[in-house]
């Protein structure tokens, strides 16, 4: 593509009023020499626009740097097409309404952005198309309310859809005797009606169903994902949904409940199986019971078992109230909970159970269970009646969590090391022992439910509590696997309602993954992105650090440990590019040498003019957006800072750092979303991996003789927007307190 550069200046939003338009101009015609570059009230409106478009026509601009507003403001204004490259310059949040008009720093820093946007549109070259044979089909793995709405969801929406269960279809919903009230007046238990939904589903052309089998392997990638059955079938899919429910906390590990010990402790699992069956009645002897305690939060809401609200416990244990009060009228019901949550509809059946006389509830802790002449003693403590009880029953039920049926996190990462050690070639003792490992963790069940052919393990990685990776706050489906979703029970606790609903959201992030995939555009969260990593291996030093630091597993690596390109998983957040030391990975749109020249055109005033210059670099997901929203307020930002945005905190290559800094640039802020376990990375962990890598840059600052001070990272909220102007203008200030770079003017 032989390029020719345009550039448009806006004067409108106080642009005009705030910047000298006549000096910004001669900044692209005199040092740049573009050949042309005009200015416009408003190049928003139509006249503006029509002036951009006739030199496109005319002149034959394919290459436009646009000085405006924020690139993420008028975003469908300013797109002329996949053929042109459209380069954004914020003047307007980031300058005019931000600094004092017609100053001498404020002109500066407008000229700065501007030379750092003509750079970077030199160094942006054009995707090449992806001509592909690329499968459109949606893989679900799961046959209960969740896998089999997901299912016809996306069906109906002309896909074709492979299902594949390891039992027969229906899942838990299948075992239920009723279900609590999903209509008015919302006091009666109805009938499961899951037979329905299955019809549907067997009956749908676009849907195939496999039963009684399991995934053998999965390789390959969104559209190209190689799908291989236990049975033997094989067939391909563009992209997987995992709805694979959940099963009952262990109740064996609640030891002071009796559980296992006393026959008549029995869960909410195996209750619902008796009522099933047509009775309840005692294990022990097989006798109706006259008086049965319910505990609540049996394992959940417990740091030392499920940390979390399973979310259905308590209704799950009016409805079975229900039962066995229907069982006999003088049946006496306790229930014993720690909070009674019925949330949205269901606060009616909460009511009606409550008005029933032979229901007695209280709020309490459970603290033990033992056995008392025929029945059970239930203790309690923390009662509503502010002092411990003692309750007598015949039964007790257990109401017991929600876990997830996903991945052992523990157990993935462990086969993961083990795979380590024997591609590291480490000591023969080592490898013996690690082989050993990888055979007995392939028979663990928690690695083997997708059997995933990655590098970074056969299975979807989670967080603490068991449920599959994401971004919990924009991204509720989205797993670090991309292309893969889960949904559901797997993905959180919710019933059968919610899964419902939550099954159509995961069939339409399936679909839209293969849509963007097809086009050649990343999946999320940079949907208009349609580069992707490009690997000079003859550099290459197999250092591994790109395959293991990527957060999606786009890198697989052969026996020497060069790593294996799988483009359509990239979600194009550039950590690779962050992680490799050789700098052997760019983007066409985004590269080493892109940012480092945009840092080498920033104008570093000599140490005598006492103009110190700060660079910032910036995520785009939530830091960037922040900026712009204290610009919106007119906050005022301190002027020795030019803001890069970066496509994450976790793509910062070290020798940007060391540019900077050689150059003469006084200090750095680099600004990241939150990490850790409340984690806010768009790109999981992008942001924990720059604060790991501020060690290298720490060497880098001893090098140079430097203060550590000069390099700072932070943690971000977008909603901390009003917070960001003061760290940037205290950091600022903590700059101009110290010496000037001695390296100005080198």
């Amino acid at each position: 593509m032989d390029k020719k550069i345009g550039v448009y200046l806006c004067a409108g939003c106080q642009i005009g009023d705030s910047i000298e338009m006549e000096k910004l101009e001669k900044v692209a015609t005199g040092e740049y020499k573009i050949p042309i570059c005009k200015s416009h009230a408003a190049f928003c409106g139509d006249e503006g626009l029509a002036l951009i478009r006739k030199d496109i026509e005319s002149e034959g601009v394919n290459t436009l740097v646009i000085g405006a507003c924020s690139s993420r403001a008028k975003t469908e204004v300013f797109n002329f097409g996949p053929d042109y490259i459209i380069e954004r310059v914020n003047l307007r949040e980031h300058v005019a309404w931000s600094q004092p008009p017609k100053n001498e720093d404020t002109q500066m820093l407008a000229e700065d952005y501007l030379r750092m946007g003509i750079v970077k549109a030199q160094k942006t070259l054009p995707p090449e198309p992806q001509q592909e044979d690329l499968d459109r089909s949606i893989l679900v793995v799961g046959g209960g309310v969740t896998g089999m709405t997901s299912a016809l969801e996306a069906a109906l929406a002309c896909f074709k859809i492979n299902l594949v269960e390891k039992e027969t279809l229906g899942g838990w919903k299948a075992k239920l005797h009723k279900v609590y009230p999903k209509s008015p007046p919302y006091k009666e238990l109805e009938d499961p009606g899951v037979e329905a939904l299955i019809k549907k589903v067997r009956e749908e052309q676009n849907i195939t169903i496999y039963e009684d089998t399991e995934i053998e392997s999965i390789a390959g990638a969104p559209c190209k994902f190689e799908v291989k059955l236990k049975n033997g079938a094989q067939f391909k899919a563009g992209a997987i949904i995992q709805a694979t429910g959940w099963k009952p906390y262990d109740a064996s590990k609640l030891g002071h409940l009796g559980y296992g010990a006393l026959p008549d402790v029995v869960t909410s699992v195996q209750l619902e199986e008796m009522a099933k069956n047509g009775r309840i009645a005692r294990p022990s002897d097989g006798k109706a019971p006259s008086s049965v305690a319910f505990v609540q939060c049996a394992g959940s809401r417990d740091p030392e078992h499920l940390p979390y609200c399973s979310n259905v416990c308590c209704l799950t244990t009016l409805k079975q109230a229900a039962y066995i009060r229907g069982q006999g009228a003088d049946i006496k019901i306790y229930i014993v909970y720690k909070d009674m949550r019925t949330p949205g509809l269901y606060e009616d059946f909460y009511r009606a159970i409550q008005d029933d006389p032979g229901v007695f509830l209280t709020k309490g802790v459970v603290k033990g269970v033992s056995p008392n002449r025929g029945g059970l003693l239930v203790d309690a403590e923390d009662t509503l009646l502010g002092e411990s009880i003692r309750l007598k029953a015949d039964m007790v039920v257990l109401a017991v969590g929600m876990a997830p049926r996903s991945a052992d996190g523990p157990a993935i990462r462990a086969l993961m090391d083990a795979h380590a050690v024997v591609a590291k070639n480490e000591s023969e003792t080592q490898v013996v022992e690690a082989k050993k490992k990888i055979e007995t963790l392939k028979h663990h069940e928690g690695t083997s439910i997708l059997h995933l052919e990655y590098r970074q393990g056969p299975d979807l990685p989670v967080l603490q509590y068991g449920f599959p990776d994401s971004h919990f706050i924009c991204f509720p489906y989205e797993t670090q696997r991309t292309g893969i979703y889960a949904a559901g029970a797997a993905r959180a606790p919710m019933d059968s309602a919610q899964a419902a609903e939550d099954a159509a959201g995961a069939a339409l992030k399936a679909i839209q993954c293969i849509e963007q995939t097809t086009r050649g555009f990343a999946a999320h969260p940079r949907t208009w992105d349609n580069t992707f990593p490009e690997f000079y291996l003859q550099r290459c030093t197999q250092c591994k650090r790109c395959t293991e630091e990527c957060p999606f597993g786009v890198l697989n690596e052969d026996v020497k440990g060069t790593p294996l390109p799988n483009p359509t998983r990239c979600r194009s957040c550039a950590i690779c590019m962050g992680a490799c030391p050789e700098r052997i990975v760019n983007f066409k749109n985004y590269s080493v040498d892109m940012i480092a020249s945009m840092i080498k055109a920033i104008e570093a005033p000599e140490e005598d003019e006492e103009k110190p210059r700060i660079l910032a670099l910036f995520c785009e997901n939530d830091a960037y957006p922040a900026l712009d929203m204290a610009g919106e307020r007119r906050i005022m930002i301190d002027p020795t800072i030019r803001v890069i945005p970066l496509r994450c905190l976790g793509s910062t290559n070290i020798v940007w750092i060391a540019d900077a800094l050689s150059k003469g640039i006084d200090g750095i802020l680099l600004v990241g979303c939150k990490y850790g376990d409340d984690y806010q990375c768009h790109f999981i962990k992008g942001s924990e991996l720059a604060n790991r890598r501020m060690e290298n840059v720490q060497e880098t600052l001893q090098k140079l003789a430097l203060e550590r001070e000069r390099v700072q990272l932070t943690q971000l909220s977008i909603s901390d927007f009003e917070k960001l102007p003061q760290i940037m203008n205290e950091f600022a200030e903590k700059i101009k307190e110290m010496e000037p770079n001695p390296y100005k003017g080198f």
